[in-house]
């Protein structure tokens, strides 16, 4: 059976990237073969494509980091023909060919049932940056953050990721400030649950190592040195869940937050986690963690077709919110 890909291909100081035929038996290793349906887009999606950052750990792979679709067959006795399917991270895209396919090849512990409550197009609004989000809630839980100790701080607010932590955060009764440059989009963030917000472009980090504390805790989308700002200026005991690094990889602060005030940095790791977690992660997007604004946070769905223009976008820091793909026809 032949069937469309995107695919990468990964030379030694250039990468080409565009759409091929392949057949299944072209496909990295896996148990079970799905008929994708939806895929989207991440910034990690637009860095492969386009050669900006090395993402890929093979010399080509179809790209694409999540997808969603439907069982064409299974050598594993968990999934069948027919059943509605999806997978998120377990390095597709990386190691593995992933959802800018028509047809997907994985090993069956990476593969989650669709949850009640969501539908294909669902799961893929949601998407690697709402499976992130609903870490991130998790983690925030089980550390014991509470609304009560304060303003959360979303920085990188309108990425994907962003939107949807400010969505869930203000549905579980927190108070939301968000930390973007784009003060076009305030009312938007405003839509989704923001009560407050301060621009990236002018404030004041300071320079001490502990400042005053102004946040009951933080979810961090660009690292660098917002990120050593937020360890001054979390309140005692609160959280700070590290995501991303769009701002730098480097973390200058010092062990005063942690010894002084308790705070706690918390990791957060879309990838590599227990098959539980990641299935009890899903079960909550399909329940209490749903993006209640899902249809303003991932308003577009492009064809496949469009896939190859939609990533300069990406890379420009132009793009509100998620966009789904639809991959089948």
């Amino acid at each position: 059976m032949s069937f469309r890909a995107f695919r990468i291909h990964q030379q030694e100081k250039a990468v080409s990237a565009g759409f091929e035929q392949m057949q299944v038996d072209d496909l990295t290793a896996g148990d079970v073969v799905v008929r994708v349906a939806f895929s989207g887009i991440n910034f990690k999606d637009a860095l492969a494509a386009t050669g900006t950052a090395k993402i890929l750990r093979a010399p080509s792979l179809n790209g694409g980091i999540d997808f969603s679709g439907i069982v064409e067959s299974s050598q594993n006795p968990s999934f069948n023909e027919g059943d509605s399917v999806l997978v998120c991270g377990s390095s597709l895209s990386e190691t593995r060919d992933g959802g800018y396919a028509e047809m997907a090849r994985v090993p069956a512990d990476c593969v989650v049932p669709l949850p009640d409550g969501l539908e294909l197009r669902d799961a893929m609004a949601i998407g690697t940056a709402g499976f992130t989000a609903a870490l991130v809630m998790i983690r925030l839980e089980r550390n014991g953050q509470s609304p009560e100790q304060g303003p959360m701080i979303v920085t990188g607010a309108t990425g994907g990721v962003g939107s949807i932590m400010i969505d869930m955060l203000a549905a579980k009764g927190f108070e939301v400030v968000a930390l973007t440059g784009k003060s076009d989009q305030h009312d938007y963030l405003r839509q989704l649950g923001a009560s407050d917000f301060i621009d990236r472009h002018s404030f004041e980090m300071g320079g001490r190592p502990l400042e005053k504390g102004l946040w009951g805790g933080a979810v961090d989308n660009v690292g660098g040195d917002t990120l050593g700002w937020l360890t001054r200026t979390v309140r005692p005991w609160g959280n700070i869940a590290s995501i991303g690094n769009a701002s730098g990889i480097k973390l200058e602060t010092t062990v005063l937050p942690f010894i002084l005030r308790g705070v706690s940095l918390l990791g957060i790791n879309s990838i590599e986690m227990p098959t539980s977690l990641r299935n009890l992660t899903w079960q909550r997007l399909g329940g209490d963690l749903k993006p209640a604004h899902l249809n303003l946070i991932a308003p577009r769905t492009i064809s496949f077709d469009e896939l190859p223009g939609a990533f300069d976008d990406y890379l420009a820091s132009t793009v509100t919110g998620r966009t789904v793909v639809r991959i089948g026809r």
